[in-house]
């Protein structure tokens, strides 16, 4: 670990230099590319300068045990060592998870379906709810959300949302949510008071870049048709609306979010783009099975995560047995607790299978 550390410090030197130079600050792109090298980097050598601080603390109050006679300086001595041993131990932990290899997707964007799933007008009504859940995540970190597409029922829920959420670090905080969402609670329609229990699928895609996927347009058809629901005078009376259609894998998207037919082919297209990379990332993930179990739940649509249930005002997320009652904060965006938790979770699989190698 510690060689890896070294060199690590020493590409951080370099890059320190090379961003120094005049010449390659010209050029920004290159220089843009240092930049983020370098950010990925400074954890690591901030984490690994302490942990040699304290070994240097740890060092000093041995000699100063060996040679100090005042008892009041050895009592310092002993609080000191102490407290550098202490701290060597969580820098320890700290490095090794700084170390673990990192998911390339962790940097992008996302986007995200929501799909309501059994429960009719309920399902829908809570597949509303978890977008303004998201929404108001997103809002909270100060991310950018974007409504792609949306199917209502007519009552205020949504049959299926897609939309994109963009911010530094999206698709590392969120890729937990993917799978099966379920509601226990009283319908509103419910006149005798009985508990149903609903569900809502969420699927959690990375934006792919056209280096990441290429689309051959000769297997894409687009039919374009006239937008309905909410929207500005020419959403509604011209043939703005985009539906395409992946022939290879019979993927169909439908945007009617933008005035513009030219917008909305562009949006379908960063959306299949996004969904031809999660099924390539689903293949390897498939057949890497062990990596894949020492993950926090599998990433599969059909696999139940959560479950929220209002009579109790709890939330439980099922892959790992954590509890909260705080669902209206929860409901409001407030899901920090539960996504730490996760990430902690997976942090500490991928450290126990690093022990065992």
């Amino acid at each position: 670990m510690f060689d890896r550390l070294d060199s690590i410090r020493i590409r951080y030197e370099e890059l320190e230099a090379e961003m120094n130079n005049p010449f390659v600050v010209e050029d920004q792109t290159k220089f843009r590319k240092l930049m983020k090298e370098h950010a990925d980097l400074t954890p690591i050598v901030e984490a690994y300068r302490a942990y040699r601080s304290a070994k240097q603390d740890i060092e000093d109050s041995l000699m100063l045990l060996e040679e100090e006679s005042d008892e009041e300086m050895r009592e310092l001595a002993k609080e000191e060592l102490a407290d550098a041993r202490k701290r060597i131990e969580e820098l320890e932990q700290e490095i090794k998870i700084l170390l673990l290899p990192k998911d390339p997707n962790d940097d992008k964007n996302v986007f995200v379906e929501v799909r309501a799933g059994a429960g009719g007008d309920e399902a829908a009504l809570f597949a509303a709810e978890l977008y303004r859940m998201y929404a108001r995540f997103a809002e909270r970190n100060r991310w950018k959300t974007e409504l792609i597409s949306v199917n209502e029922n007519g009552i205020g829920g949504f049959k299926e949302a897609v939309f994109m959420i963009t911010g530094q670090g999206a698709f590392s905080k969120l890729k937990y949510e993917s799978g099966v969402h379920r509601v226990q609670r009283v319908p509103a329609t419910e006149s005798g008071g009985r508990i149903h229990t609903s569900t809502a699928t969420v699927a959690i895609m990375p934006e792919a870049e056209e280096v990441d996927v290429q689309i051959d347009m000769n297997d894409c058809k687009f039919d374009v048709f006239r937008a309905s629901g909410n929207g500005g005078q020419c959403v509604n009376t011209t043939d703005s609306a985009v539906r395409l259609t992946h022939i290879p894998t019979g993927i169909v998207i439908s945007c009617q979010d933008e005035k513009s037919q030219l917008k909305n082919k562009d949006k379908a297209l960063k959306v299949l783009r996004a969904r031809l990379y999660e099924l390539e990332c689903q293949k390897k993930q498939d057949a890497e099975a062990e990596a894949r179990r020492s993950q926090i739940g599998t990433g599969d649509r059909s696999e139940k995560i959560r479950t929220y249930n209002f009579p109790q005002g709890r939330v439980t997320d099922h892959r790992i047995k954590l509890t909260l009652y705080k669902i209206d904060s929860i409901m409001d965006g407030d899901i920090y607790e539960v996504l730490d938790s996760l990430i902690a979770a997976d942090q500490s699989a991928k450290l126990a299978k690093m022990n065992e190698q």
